[in-house]
């Protein structure tokens, strides 16, 4: 699987994402994306999210600065400004597992 995918939309105000993590639970596989820029922003998309939908594109696209952080960004960080968020673990067979 692909570990760096560019969002066709903005999630949050960015597009480029990092799959860190590959989650098995009652059979479904899921992925833990996370984005390059900002850790507090991630997601879990499924194996068709990724493959089969037009949300999403293998490797890291070329963009602009605007094109991949725009002002939803800065919106967002203003809203949530001071919340804690939940800790991101890294499985042991992940390609960013450094530890």
């Amino acid at each position: 699987m692909e570990n760096y995918w560019t969002s066709n939309k903005t999630i949050n105000g960015l597009r480029h994402f990092v799959l860190v993590n590959k989650i098995k639970e009652k059979g479904n596989i899921s992925f833990l994306m996370v984005s390059v820029l900002d850790s507090e922003i991630n997601l879990t998309a499924t194996y068709e999210e990724l493959i089969n939908s037009r949300n999403w594109q293998k490797g890291w696209i070329n963009l602009s600065k605007h094109q991949s952080i725009t002002e939803e960004y800065l919106s967002y960080k203003s809203i949530i400004k001071g919340e804690g968020i939940d800790e991101i673990f890294i499985n042991e067979d992940s390609l960013f597992n450094i530890s």
